[in-house]
């Protein structure tokens, strides 16, 4: 039985892999964070190998609250504790040859065990966390503190809703480079990059209103952010699976 994530690859700007996906999970009460910062400041900080994408002049800097749910490796039911939990990424946009993607300076996630999972099968910057998210008078709450020893502490306390329709981005547009994206990328042993191909329909979105009470992710890059990002959207609920590093 085909994944629902693989019904349609219409939209996407290169075929599927031709192997077996490895993990599936949906991506809930996502909100898309973004501010412009200088290209030059991102690129010092990737590997070699990658070099950073610009929209209109600008590198963009995402910070990307969300809940994972119905978490589970291919061939596994889902496990406790591992299944549905807050997640935190921190990322910015790359390309390796002819493939752009997504690389991320820092995932936090309350679940120790797909911490530890993430790490070992994808090699990615997880970090352990306190989180909660909940919605609230058509709200979603979110408040996250890192507590893990391999990273200076970080917090992130905001709350956003959605202001308008759900739309999908059209190719082109700022929507479309900051979400549509089908590949993330991590550092292998040698430094070398290495591609994690992901597959799921189109981004359905819409445009939001956020309140930051507290945004200092940035830590481990060195910078730090505005009080308010410029650019905001919300997503739709989002079926996804993911091959293992190639």
């Amino acid at each position: 039985m085909v994944h629902h994530a693989l019904a349609s690859s219409t939209h996407r700007p290169w075929p599927l892999p031709q192997r077996p996906w490895a993990l599936t999970m949906d991506w809930e009460d996502l909100a898309f964070l973004h501010w412009p910062v200088a290209a030059s400041a991102l690129q010092q900080l990737l590997p070699p190998g990658l070099e950073v994408e610009q929209y209109d002049g600008s590198a963009w800097l995402g910070v990307v609250p969300f809940r994972m749910a119905r978490t589970r490796l291919r061939w596994l039911p889902p496990l406790p504790t591992t299944h549905a939990f807050p997640e935190l990424n921190v990322r910015t946009y790359v390309r390796s040859g002819d493939r752009a993607g997504v690389w991320f300076f820092s995932l936090d996630a309350c679940s120790p065990l797909a911490v530890a999972g993430a790490r070992a099968l994808f090699r990615l910057p997880y970090f352990a966390a306190t989180m909660q998210c909940e919605r609230l008078d058509g709200s979603v709450v979110y408040a996250s503190g890192r507590r893990d020893r391999r990273a200076p502490a970080a917090t992130f306390v905001a709350r956003w809703r959605s202001t308008g329709s759900a739309f999908r981005a059209p190719a082109g547009s700022l929507p479309h480079f900051l979400t549509e994206r089908y590949c993330l990328f991590t550092a292998s042993g040698n430094g070398r990059p290495r591609c994690v191909e992901i597959a799921h329909a189109p981004w359905q979105l819409s445009p939001a209103a956020v309140e930051i009470a507290t945004c200092d992710m940035t830590r481990l890059l060195g910078f730090d952010l505005p009080a308010l990002p410029p650019y905001v959207l919300m997503a739709a609920p989002q079926s996804v699976v993911a091959w293992t590093p190639a």
